[in-house]
């Protein structure tokens, strides 16, 4: 659903992938994917052609799916090509990483091989941080930085594992295997946990089923071909029609 009635006024924030400006509603804002595509935490940078608009038509599609399983999100429409229109969150400076197979950072930490799956999802918390540091930390520490309240940990954390359930399953359904997946969450106007951010190649990695082909910005980030095609196959398999 587009919605021309939203006005955009001034630019408030640009970061990596994204632009986020205000409108005539103080608690809704635009936010604009771009093609910008930093990568190896920022020591490669380039573009991605298309990579915003195929960001924002996946990102919308999939929080419109998870709605249907009462997980709230800051998405309100679709605002041209690449924005979508959402609330004004106050965001938790935390990223919530969700773990189901070995893959980047993680083979580092324990002996295990890429591509092995895990007993069950790992969840984990990291600092969110514009210098490209993120810095992981404990529960404790959340808690005692004052990032968030101890019941807002306990909720970030199910609906984190809700989200990967949900949406495990609908990448399944389409040959595609959720390796693991970075998730942001604000404080709506009510003072409600919302999930903010995007759902996208960007901030998920996806392997083809069959071949574990990589389908998200590692092909990007690892020097790999054909990084538009595999934005555009995730576009695809995520409209894939009579697969829910």
């Amino acid at each position: 659903m587009s919605d021309a009635k939203v006005k955009k006024r001034k630019k408030l924030y640009e970061g990596k992938a994204k632009i986020i400006y205000e409108t005539d509603n103080a608690n809704q804002l635009i936010q604009e994917f771009k093609d910008d595509a930093p990568a190896v935490n920022g020591k490669k940078t380039g573009q991605i052609p298309n990579k915003g608009t195929v960001n924002n038509m996946v990102s919308g599609q999939l929080f419109r799916y998870i709605s249907s399983y009462n997980i709230p999100s800051h998405y309100i429409s679709t605002f041209g090509a690449n924005a979508m229109v959402v609330q004004n969150l106050d965001m938790i400076p935390v990223k919530v990483v969700v773990r189901n197979i070995a893959a980047g950072s993680l083979l580092k930490k324990m002996k295990i091989k890429e591509g092995e799956a895990l007993e069950s999802p790992l969840v984990e918390f990291y600092l969110k941080s514009d210098s490209n540091n993120d810095t992981q930390l404990a529960e404790e520490d959340l808690l005692n930085n004052n990032h968030c309240t101890a019941d807002e940990l306990e909720l970030i954390g199910r609906l984190a594992l809700k989200v990967n359930a949900v949406l495990r399953s609908f990448f399944e359904r389409r040959a595609i295997r959720l390796v693991d997946f970075t998730l942001e969450f604000g404080r709506d106007k009510d003072n409600k946990v919302v999930l903010g951010d995007e759902i996208s190649p960007d901030t998920c990695r996806f392997w083809d089923a069959e071949s574990n082909d990589k389908l998200d910005k590692d092909r990007f980030s690892k020097d790999i071909d054909k990084v538009e095609d595999a934005y555009e196959e995730i576009r695809k398999r995520v409209f894939l029609e009579n697969t829910y």
